[in-house]
């Protein structure tokens, strides 16, 4: 069994019945068993009365759209557990839920309900049956009870998850969206988190979210892939790496599993895409083995992370300031130039604690989210 697997795909719609994929990876996916794809976005109309409250920008594709490009690529299954899925609403979710189903696309990682959301995919060939697993992180998306979202990222749940899947299935494939936006590396956290999806009994992790490559290892003999970047993301950027991705082979063949990348790039001003060969491809070979040296050594991994904290240092500080809740970006702007920052210890001690002490968090995410809905 031949399965490709590859991060964030999104197409803004002034790219309708552009044709931006390259023959040589349209011949790649022709080629595989089974083909899947990170859908970066709900596939919806443009309203804004959908549009949820959150940070961060809101992404909609319509399905004249990004349909072609699924059906070019011969997609099989999208995974739906990302940050972006429920930016309009329980709507766009479901939208996007008929939307595939027309068009004979699985998807998963999302669900009419939590229940449904963890539920995972069985792909078969061959007398092999594999479970493809897919959790995000907490930003925007999740599932409840009663409403339409994403799987979230919850050490008990996706334990509980992975062991139900591996009781019953050859194999279990971990797919995450999570990490540091254009950080090429995983915190220790995701290292530890990743490692533990494998001691649980994932036979390979995948990760992308951070619109850019990372590095992988092999933990007790499980490959983990902490970001394949993005696939195809039609929205310019000045970071260099939002232009690179890679696309994961994995192949089971008679009980074993085995993976190998195949590096693609996007053009800056046109976003065509296509593989990279010769010296582009070895260059991007050789940051990712320079990636997994740090990997593999936790002291530099923790120093890497230690240096990149530090880079966000001030940008952290100052989201728990107090004039970060004052909506008038101008008057932000004043008190920022002036360097006027409203923080001293004794506040941000008391954030760090209701961050930290579990008490604290559940308390603070039950009284934010009836805020917000108040």
């Amino acid at each position: 069994m031949r399965i490709l697997i590859v991060g964030d795909l999104f197409v803004s719609d002034q790219y309708y019945d552009n044709d931006l994929i390259d023959k040589s990876i349209q011949d790649m996916f022709s080629s595989a068993d089974y083909r899947i794809v990170n859908l970066e976005a709900p596939i919806t109309e443009d309203n804004p009365k959908n549009k949820i409250l959150k940070t961060g920008p809101h992404l909609r594709m319509s399905s004249d759209t990004i349909m072609p490009y699924l059906h070019q690529l011969k997609i099989d299954a999208v995974t739906m557990a990302n940050n972006h899925i429920l930016d309009y609403g329980d709507k766009g979710v479901t939208d996007t839920f008929n939307e595939l189903v027309d068009h004979k696309i699985k998807y998963i990682g999302a669900g009419n309900d939590l229940t449904e959301a963890k539920k995972p995919l069985s792909l078969h060939k061959d007398g092999m049956k594999i479970a493809i697993l897919n959790f995000c992180e907490n930003e925007w998306s999740i599932a409840e009870e009663d409403s339409p979202g994403a799987n979230p990222m919850d050490i008990i749940d996706n334990t509980n998850q992975i062991r139900e899947a591996k009781a019953s299935h050859d194999k279990v494939i971990i797919i995450v969206h999570g990490g540091h936006e254009y950080y090429n590396l995983p915190s220790p956290r995701m290292q530890k988190q990743y490692r533990f999806y494998a001691d649980q009994g994932a036979d390979i992790v995948v990760g992308h979210h951070t619109h850019c490559i990372s590095g992988n290892e092999v933990y007790k003999g499980v490959p983990i892939y902490y970001s394949l970047g993005n696939f195809l993301f039609t929205s310019k950027s000045t970071i260099e790496d939002w232009y690179t991705g890679l696309v994961l082979e994995v192949n089971i063949e008679k009980g074993n599993l085995t993976s190998k990348l195949h590096p693609v790039e996007q053009q800056k001003e046109t976003f065509e895409l296509s593989l990279l060969i010769g010296k582009k491809r070895e260059d991007i070979i050789k940051r990712i083995s320079k990636y997994n040296a740090i990997i593999e050594d936790e002291e530099k991994l923790k120093n890497e992370w230690d240096n990149y904290v530090d880079t966000k240092y001030d940008v952290y500080l100052n989201y728990w300031s107090p004039f970060s809740f004052i909506s008038n970006r101008y008057v932000r702007g004043v008190l920022n130039r002036l360097g006027i920052k409203g923080l001293n210890k004794k506040g941000i001690a008391l954030a760090l604690n209701l961050m930290r002490c579990e008490a604290h968090v559940d308390m603070s995410k039950e009284v934010n989210k009836k805020y917000l809905k108040g």
